[in-house]
């Protein structure tokens, strides 16, 4: 009993060995790349990359950095919704009271008058880089933090775009050319032509990678819900991994239900959701096998989580809608996780010229980085060329 006593009390005298990490102050430093082309997606065009590096400064002299998202439109308001209203909230916690933090930020998105997204957005910035200093403060990869399934994800390239001129042989050398570079598939774009021309764009992609060749592909809801339909039945011998977002936004919970029954193709959606609720009831009324919810557009990674336990109640497999530099320890740390999204570098040069030490793809999958945080180390030339 002496024993077991003097032990307990060497046990209490012990120092903490996790140092303190008090929030000191936020940076924000946002990018805008211009892209060599115009890339065209069914309702959409993107012209330039752009994200917000965001900083996070403490007293143990860890400094937390990542960035997210990818909007130029809303970026300067984002910033503002950081430094002017999340950041007083936060200044004197404690970092590793993640749970605390992401509370407290919560109190933009009140705000009726303002698009809610914005808010989330913020907050998603601001916990993405409250876990990196977690991350750095434990010396290990955030993956191993949330739960380390896995050191490697299978790896796509979202691509299929609609360029003027584009023929489908083109597109059958597009994917050829994915392959070559090291990727397990594509995310192909559809639903800015009629089902069958789109059918057809994707069975020439098909016909040049083979049935092995992971094929995905994403309307950006730009059809009916009889336009999806259709474009399955043209579609109905080429292997398609999943339809992601088939229909149009007005009625997508009921419709997104209807194409899982009638399609015969695993559905996707979730990006457009900017909360667990909303990824909670799209699995509710069974509209989805596979939920691709953003953590960059939806309050951050602890949000993405819950998703993540949420879906495996409902046997939904998880997606992230891009972001790699984010997701890979999301998808990562989780038994029901998917693939990493990326784009051609023409697409996202932000990933291949900002990610200094970015894993090269191997025979269709990415190693986990294994630095601490999120691993990775930006290069300083790119931010200041490109800051806004």
């Amino acid at each position: 009993m002496i024993i077991v006593e003097t032990f307990q009390y060497a046990a209490f005298d012990e120092q903490p060995m996790v140092p303190k990490l008090k929030i000191e102050r936020i940076e924000c430093i946002p990018l805008s790349m211009p892209l060599p082309r115009t890339f065209r997606g069914s309702n959409y065009f993107m012209t330039h990359r752009c994200t917000i590096i965001t900083r996070l400064y403490t007293s143990a002299g860890i400094v937390g950095e990542i960035y997210n998202g990818d909007e130029f439109e809303t970026q300067a308001e984002v910033v503002k919704i950081i430094l002017d209203e999340i950041q007083p909230l936060l200044i004197g916690m404690d970092a590793f009271n993640v749970e605390g933090c992401w509370e407290k930020m919560r109190k933009p998105s009140t705000n009726i008058l303002r698009d809610r997204k914005l808010a989330m957005c913020a907050q998603a910035c601001v916990d993405s880089v409250i876990w990196d200093a977690v991350g750095k403060a434990l010396d290990a990869p955030l993956y191993k933090l949330w739960g380390g399934y896995a050191e490697r994800l299978p790896v796509i390239c979202i691509a299929g775009y609609y360029e003027e001129g584009k023929t489908l042989a083109d597109f059958g050398r597009e994917m050829e050319q994915i392959r070559k570079d090291g990727y397990a598939g594509c995310k192909f774009k559809v639903g800015g032509r009629t089902p069958k021309e789109d059918a057809e764009r994707v069975r020439a992609g098909r016909l040049a990678v083979g049935d092995d060749f992971v094929m995905i592909v994403d309307a950006n809801q730009g059809w009916s819900l009889r336009q999806a339909v259709e474009f399955s039945r043209h579609a109905e011998e080429l292997n398609i991994r999943w339809f992601e977002e088939p229909v149009h936004w007005q009625n997508d919970r009921l419709d997104l239900a209807a194409a899982r029954s009638l399609t015969g193709i695993p559905i996707c959606a979730g990006q457009s959701e900017i909360s667990r609720a909303g990824c909670r009831d799209l699995m509710m009324d069974g509209a989805i096998d596979v939920c691709n919810f953003d953590a960059s557009w939806g309050g951050g990674p602890t949000e993405w989580r819950r998703v993540a336990a949420i879906a495996q109640g409902f046997s939904v497999q998880m997606g992230h809608h891009e972001e790699p530099q984010i997701s890979a320890h999301l998808l990562a740390s989780v038994p029901n996780g998917t693939y990493l999204e990326t784009f051609h570098r023409d697409r996202d040069p932000m990933f291949y010229a900002l990610v200094a030490n970015r894993s090269k793809f191997d025979n269709g999958y990415y190693a986990v980085p294994q630095g601490a945080g999120f691993g990775i180390e930006m290069d300083r030339a790119v931010i200041d060329k490109y800051r806004v």
